[in-house]
């Protein structure tokens, strides 16, 4: 069952306050303990390792899927999950995970995330890791995402991570097919001596993909970030990365572009920036009454939207 500590995790890694409409699947400390499915989307358990697949029929419009996961100190978990995204459908998906983790265990999780999004298609998913607790156990994610774009089909990625995560690694693989789009959203912000690695590649292989890739991060205190972004082109397509980054204290950042072109009429853009914060933003917003902290507080609020 769920107790306070659970709701309160759901709420932010999922913004559900209830049990949500439509399909779901809740796991917690690596057992599921609540799970519906619908008429047009099937939860399955996988049958050779922990995991689900997700099935969603062809046409299927306006329903969402939730899978948040929980986890407790001292706990490892690893799931494999497939998502079918059914030709001509249009569904939102929220994979969130969050770790309560009061004591001097490691907690971590690892998701393996396929999605095949068919031709036609449309998915929008929505990935939040949160880590709380005030004991000195490590709280680690280490998400790997694989996604297969058909013809005509659209993903659409988001990805947040704000504050308690000591370490993660981000893999995100993508291969866009003919007419396929790729828009990504990733938001990030370490602390202390947090450490945080992303890896995004993307294949364009069918002609006219096209793929927007956007990073937004906030290193602060002794924390480390590392970003590799990197786009390959196989056939006629259009990319651009951006890669946007806030330091302050003792961080750092590094942002290594790569883009590769395997086609004459393969456009690939990358753009990469690290600073601290303009001194004239704090000075503007100090003069409407707010304090230091509040100012910085508010920058960073509104870059990380």
């Amino acid at each position: 069952m769920l107790n306070v500590i659970d709701k309160r995790l759901l709420k932010e890694v999922a913004d559900l306050h209830a049990i949500p409409q439509g399909a779901f699947n809740i796991r917690k400390n690596g057992q599921g303990i609540q799970r519906h499915s619908t008429a047009n989307i099937e939860i399955v358990t996988k049958a050779d390792k922990p995991g689900l697949d997700v099935l969603i029929k062809p046409g299927t419009r306006g329903e969402s899927v939730h899978i948040p996961v929980l986890l407790s100190e001292g706990m490892e978990d690893l799931v494999y999950n497939t998502f079918e995204i059914g030709a001509g459908s249009d569904v939102f998906i929220v994979a969130g995970c969050g770790i309560h983790n009061p004591g001097g265990q490691k907690a971590q999780h690892e998701g393996i995330h396929e999605f095949f999004v068919r031709e036609g298609a449309r998915m929008k998913y929505v990935e939040k890791h949160h880590g709380e607790g005030d004991g000195k156990g490590e709280r680690v994610f280490n998400p790997r995402t694989v996604i297969e774009v058909e013809a005509n089909a659209v993903a659409e990625l988001e990805m947040i991570q704000l504050k308690g995560v000591d370490r993660t690694r981000r893999d995100t693989l993508v291969r866009l097919h003919k007419n396929a789009r790729l828009i990504v959203t990733e938001r990030l912000l370490t602390h202390l001596d947090q450490e945080a690695r992303s890896d995004i590649t993307v294949d364009f292989v069918g002609e006219d993909s096209t793929a927007q890739v956007i990073s937004r991060s906030v290193a602060q205190d002794r924390s480390r970030q590392l970003f590799h972004l990197n786009l390959r082109g196989h056939a006629r397509c259009r990319g651009h990365i951006q890669c946007d980054s806030i330091l302050m204290g003792q961080a750092q950042v590094s942002s290594i572009p790569e883009i590769s072109a395997f086609h004459p009429d393969a456009n690939l853009i990358h753009e990469a920036a690290i600073g601290k914060i303009a001194a004239e933003q704090l000075i503007k917003l100090m003069s409407m009454g707010q304090t230091e902290q509040e100012a910085e507080e508010t920058i960073l609020k509104g870059f990380l939207k």
